[in-house]
């Protein structure tokens, strides 16, 4: 019996410790509450080297804990060459981090990149913008567009995982 999870996801952003680890929190937390766990792999990863093996930011962690996710046990890591084939989805929050993303895949893996945002119901932004050296109200503002494109993504995953 094949017990390995049907898809994998994989959250991209700059560093790996304010959007990405939160997306990867949010996005786990959906994942259980539908009883997909077994079914869907998570994980998150920056496209610069800048903090390998750091906590998310606290205040990422702080805002994040408010609304019942936590991210304490996450570490950075820069996204790998083999993420590319590993993951089904590598879903970037900016342009900037998807353009680092398609520079870097090889050309039959392309097909996985994403802005995360495309799965947001109301769009609101292109991007999830990067709160790192705002004050706490762009970390609520991350959460809320998280927390939209989750649920649209976890809609579209759930319709593959039951084929």
């Amino acid at each position: 019996m094949n017990t390995a999870p049907a898809l994998s996801v994989l959250f991209v952003c700059m560093g790996n410790i304010c959007r990405s680890p939160t997306a990867e929190g949010v996005f786990r937390q959906r994942v259980a509450a539908a009883g997909l766990t077994h079914a869907i792999h998570i994980d998150s990863a920056g496209t610069h080297a800048y903090h390998i093996g750091a906590s998310p930011d606290p205040r990422s962690q702080q805002y994040a804990a408010r609304r019942g996710y936590d991210l304490s046990q996450q570490r950075a890591r820069q996204v790998a060459a083999d993420d590319f084939s590993r993951f089904d989805y590598l879903l970037a929050m900016d342009h900037d981090n998807l353009e680092r993303l398609q520079a870097a895949c090889p050309t039959a893996h392309r097909h996985k990149l994403h802005l995360f945002m495309e799965y947001a119901a109301s769009q609101a932004s292109a991007i999830v913008p990067d709160p790192y050296y705002g004050g706490g109200t762009g970390f609520d503002l991350v959460l809320d567009y998280i927390e939209e494109a989750a649920d649209g993504l976890l809609a579209v995953l759930r319709e593959k995982v039951a084929r």
